[in-house]
């Protein structure tokens, strides 16, 4: 997965849009719920590497960054509730998805 396909699937979900929350900051993007505003995915660009940031349920938050190397502890958010993927070509692309979509339905409230 690259930017754009992270982009992309997370407008795929019903009533999200794209939003450039932070000014003078181009580069990064949040998904975010038409109805209360909330974002489930942040995409930014750190040292030259794709960061996708989604929230995980915490009990599985562990797991998930000790099975793959490519997902960490957030960065600069809440590091129980949200996790890092750094997107690259060895991503999994189906779980990369299924983590957006869980992130999703854990902000729709």
């Amino acid at each position: 997965m690259n930017q754009k396909e992270v982009i992309k699937y997370s407008l795929s979900l019903p009533n999200t849009y794209e939003d450039y929350p932070f000014p003078k900051d181009n580069n990064s993007i949040t998904m975010k719920h038409k109805e209360n505003k909330k974002w489930f995915a942040l995409v930014m660009n750190v040292k030259d590497k794709i960061y996708l940031n989604v929230k995980t349920d915490p009990s599985y938050s562990e797991l998930l960054r000790s099975s793959y190397d490519y997902i960490i502890p957030a960065y600069h958010m809440n590091k129980e509730h949200w996790n890092t993927i750094i997107i690259s070509n060895k991503v999994d692309d189906s779980l990369v998805k299924e983590l957006i979509e869980q992130s999703y339905e854990l902000t729709k409230k």
